[in-house]
């Protein structure tokens, strides 16, 4: 019999328990090969469909840039808003270095941020000029810089967040993946808001400019826009820890994102500040922020760090899995020393122990889905795959 069968709970007294392992000795083991989890033929669909739209935004976006900047000036600034989006991006790898979120998800919320978004601002800022021409109504700049811009943008990054939140139902667990998408969108969006930026500055004030601009947003602030929409990011990720009902996610969601308005329009009226203004509000307000967003994303990865390692323990209780292997794939020290014995192994055994990870990690989310009700039956039968995944892992890691 394959590791994929069980009977029974844990404990009688939790009908939700774990299955218990009717194997026998772990170590005697040998599986069939295990059917891995595939997306639906729907949620495919929606992420290609989403990815094409995303992509026809983009290719939109360009063109403005290009007829603002020219051909030369979009390639210049372009390398050179290169270098915050390189900082940003390595942090966001290292905040989803514990379970990885899906490369296609990935993509897809860098393209709603590069595209849907930033064609959302310009249009609904042609439409407020077209109007406001038409009525005789003219904006001020102090409205479009501490009220236009922060609620548009917001609301246009959001709702990128509340789309993968919605198609992702299986992946986005917590607060850590909320804010893995959200500064993805935000990367998105500032890599091609400083194209713009440091170009107009290039063309106005030549090289001085540019690289006072430069400093501003590429040094000072790179991490902004990530931080007013990872607002909204946890927020849903506090939402998926519970039962995703309509009413619930919605408070959540309207709760993160007017704190991502909030900040956002509070940033943008310090930078509305003389040069002096704009630095001490950037050390007194904007810094501080940012230190408190990172120590909440630091604690919020140790708490998925401990939830992983306590669920791989009730496998390990019902059979599925040694201490040692607990140990393992539940610690980072763990995980570090299996990629090292990986390395010098070759890469079979790296293929081996990365899936092994990986699969753990589903596993112990699977265990967190089931035991908050959000799709139970589905997630049971998530559960039953992984566990034959990771039997097959294991057989794996020791061919290796």
């Amino acid at each position: 019999m394959s590791a994929g069968g069980g009977s029974g709970p844990v404990h009688t007294g939790d009908p939700f328990a774990p299955p218990v392992s009717t194997t026998g000795a772990i170590q005697t083991v040998l599986p069939h090969p295990a059917q891995r989890r595939r997306p639906s033929v729907g949620t495919v669909a929606v992420i290609v469909v989403g990815i094409g739209v995303c992509a026809m935004a983009v290719i939109e976006v360009i063109a403005y840039l290009v007829g603002v900047l020219g051909v030369p000036g979009v390639v210049l600034n372009g390398l050179v808003a290169l270098v915050p989006l390189v900082a940003v991006l390595t942090v966001v790898r290292w905040v989803d270095r514990w379970e990885p979120e899906p490369f296609a998800l990935r993509a897809f919320a860098f393209l709603w941020g590069a595209g849907v978004s930033i064609f959302t601002a310009l249009e609904v800022d042609e439409t407020l000029n077209r109007y406001g021409h038409d009525f005789g109504i003219s904006r001020s700049q102090f409205f479009s810089v501490t009220v236009q811009s922060p609620v548009v943008e917001e609301v246009a990054k959001g709702i990128g967040v509340l789309i993968v939140f919605i198609i992702a139902q299986r992946t986005f667990d917590g607060p850590v993946d909320g804010v893995v998408y959200a500064a993805t969108i935000a990367a998105g969006f500032a890599f091609v808001e400083n194209i713009q930026y440091f170009g107009l500055a290039l063309w106005n004030g030549g090289g001085e400019d540019l690289v006072y601009t430069f400093y501003v947003r590429g040094i000072l602030s790179p991490f902004a826009h990530l931080t007013f929409t990872s607002c909204t990011g946890i927020a849903l990720g506090l939402a998926a820890r519970g039962p995703r009902r309509i009413g619930r996610t919605i408070g959540f969601f309207l709760a993160g994102l007017a704190a991502a308005i909030l900040l956002h329009a509070g940033f943008n009226l310090g930078s509305a500040l003389n040069e002096n203004g704009a630095f001490f509000f950037y050390l007194l307000i904007e810094l501080p922020i940012f230190a408190l967003m990172a120590w909440f994303v630091l604690q919020a990865r140790r708490r998925d760090a401990q939830l992983t390692y306590q669920a791989l323990t009730l496998y390990a209780r019902a059979g599925w899995l040694t201490v040692a292997e607990v140990d393992m794939l539940g610690t980072s020290s763990g995980r570090r020393q299996a990629r090292r014995w990986a390395r010098a192994h070759g890469p079979r055994a790296r293929r081996a122990v990365r899936r092994f990870i990986g699969d753990a990690t589903k596993l112990a989310y699977t265990r967190q889905r089931i035991q908050s009700d959000h799709g139970r039956e589905r997630a049971q039968r998530d559960e039953r795959q992984l566990l034959q995944a990771i039997t097959s892992d294991r057989y794996e890691v020791l061919r290796g």
